[in-house]
């Protein structure tokens, strides 16, 4: 009997590669100049490093940036102390390690945020650089802990209710135009993406039938993206989480007029050959970790319900 394949190997070597090289965020606030350049040149090669010189200002770079791995504070800043800021990230981002540096013993204050688990750790001043790469090494790891725990309920979750709309469609829909549409609609909400297209292959033209979603109003476009053409010669997923970053990608006329970024592609398999395959885009750049990759290839697969 044929030994099945792990389903990574259904994932393109070198689309894995460019998640793995996804550096954690980090955000340092200090209202001193001198420290906040050293902090940013202490971790800048490990992390994507964001600079705040207030509690306020940290605040802002939150809400345009989204979750970040850690925080380092320092307390004594004007207007708003470390860690009451600190205490303001606590319901929207309750994973991120928040560490505090002080220079001054403000017990009151720091016992109350480390009880209350608004703060991991604090670092007094002048800080040694070793001591505070290996808690911030600690504090990276715990809350990749807690990010995978958060994740696989969440992918659990999302792939249970996308799998129940494909058996759903695959059962009560008799139009196929209609059954595709709500295929590409569950799959484009299920990952969050701007736009989705299920192309169902054809034999005298490259797509025969087809569900779009969101931004996606044609797929005129795809059959002459490189990462179409990849996904059928490999059977594989693939695409590019940066489409800037490549200039072959960048110079597609669509990439430009839709403003897309981010682009994955899955072929759907029946019986050795594809038989369509599933493109999600998004406007902004936009990484899809290991274990999404894999969850959109096994759910991908399900559509072949719908097909047959």
């Amino acid at each position: 009997m044929e030994k099945l394949n792990p389903v990574h190997n259904n994932i393109s070597p070198k689309l894995m590669n460019q998640e793995r090289s996804k550096k954690p965020k980090m955000l340092v606030v200090d209202d001193e100049p001198d420290n906040l350049d050293l902090l940013y040149r202490t971790f800048r090669r490990d992390f994507q490093v964001f600079r705040a010189d207030s509690g306020g200002k940290a605040l802002e770079v939150l809400a345009q940036e989204g979750e970040v791995a850690v925080i380092i504070s320092d307390q004594r800043m004007p207007q708003m102390k470390g860690t009451e800021f600190l205490s303001r990230t606590v319901p929207q981002f309750p994973n991120t390690m928040r560490i505090i540096l002080t220079g001054f013993t403000d017990v009151e204050d720091l016992v109350e945020a480390i009880n209350s688990g608004q703060v991991y750790k604090y670092i007094t001043k002048p800080w040694d650089p070793n001591e505070l790469k290996e808690v911030v090494q600690r504090a990276t790891e715990t809350y990749d802990v807690l990010q995978q725990r958060l994740d696989e309920l969440q992918r659990a979750e999302a792939q249970a209710t996308l799998l129940a709309t494909i058996v759903e469609v695959s059962q009560t829909l008799a139009d196929p135009k209609t059954a595709f549409q709500a295929i590409a609609n569950a799959f484009g909400k299920s990952f969050n993406a701007d736009g989705c297209a299920l192309c169902v292959l054809g034999t005298e033209t490259p797509i025969a039938a087809q569900g779009l979603y969101g931004i996606t109003t044609t797929v005129d476009w795809l059959p002459q993206d490189p990462l179409f053409a990849e996904t059928l010669t490999t059977s594989q997923v693939t695409g590019c989480f940066n489409i800037a970053a490549d200039p072959d990608l960048a110079a597609l006329p669509t990439y430009q007029s839709l403003g897309i970024q981010a682009h994955v592609l899955t072929p759907i398999v029946h019986r050795g050959q594809n038989r369509a395959v599933l493109s999600l885009q998004w406007q902004p750049v936009h990484i899809l970790n290991e274990s999404e990759l894999a969850m959109l290839y096994l759910c991908a697969q399900q559509v072949v319900l719908a097909l047959t």
